[in-house]
């Protein structure tokens, strides 16, 4: 497989930081390898936005990444694009097995939990109360299930949901700042890989910038402040 040489510098648009859960799942993984590259963040919604992404973005959505010639949209087939062309493949398991296992969870989450998602918008500053319907209450049960059997299984052997951090992590760690948002509590195995996803120091510089920032995205401020 060619592998490209990362010396000129990609450009990932993202949005805001403290909204933006899209945007931090391919800059976790771009953060995670140190690779060269240019951010570019745009106020969601807002006209500089729509023209920032315009003539770039097809979807004018975030995250998007420029690499030379080479446009990708979309959190998932970015990290795919990354790790195919940057990283030999080592951001998913090394074992087939383990790496069928690690895309089934990531497209699960790219794909599913709308109810979850929709109802608690990512949203870092805040902490927050909110009426959770049945619908949004499955959704939590099935990822305590993902984190629990994921912990029981690797959780001796790196801490992350196959052991060492893959691109599965990145997809999921949204959910793990929404629940701490929204003081979602689950069962100890669970708590035991978010506790550990919360000490990593990238995701730990994401939230510390997005605590810096001052703009507003109305629609993600939901639920009673605690």
């Amino acid at each position: 497989m060619f592998l490209k040489t990362n010396e000129h510098n990609m450009k990932l648009y993202i949005g805001n930081k403290n909204y933006s859960s899209w945007s931090l799942r391919a800059w976790l993984l771009v953060k995670k390898y140190t690779l060269n590259y240019h951010e570019i963040k745009l106020n969601l919604g807002s006209k500089a936005f729509y023209e920032g992404l315009d003539k770039i973005s097809p979807t004018l959505k975030v995250p998007t990444l420029k690499d030379g010639d080479s446009v990708i949209w979309e959190s998932l087939a970015i990290c795919e694009y990354i790790n195919e062309a940057y990283l030999s493949g080592k951001a998913w398991p090394s074992n087939t097995a383990l790496r069928a296992q690690a895309r089934a969870l990531s497209s699960e989450m790219h794909s599913g939990f709308s109810a979850l998602r929709n109802a608690m918008p990512m949203n870092i500053r805040a902490r927050r109360q909110i009426v959770r319907t049945e619908e949004v209450n499955s959704d939590i049960r099935r990822v305590e299930q993902i984190f629990s059997e994921q912990h029981n299984r690797f959780g001796s052997q790196g801490g992350w949901l196959f052991g060492e951090w893959s691109i599965a992590d990145a997809m999921f760690a949204p959910v793990v700042l929404r629940f701490q948002t929204y003081g979602v509590k689950l069962n100890g195995e669970a708590n035991a890989y978010i506790e550990h996803a919360l000490q990593c120091p990238i995701l730990q510089l994401w939230c510390s910038q997005a605590l810096n920032e001052q703009e507003m995205v109305d629609c993600n401020e939901v639920g009673t402040p605690t």
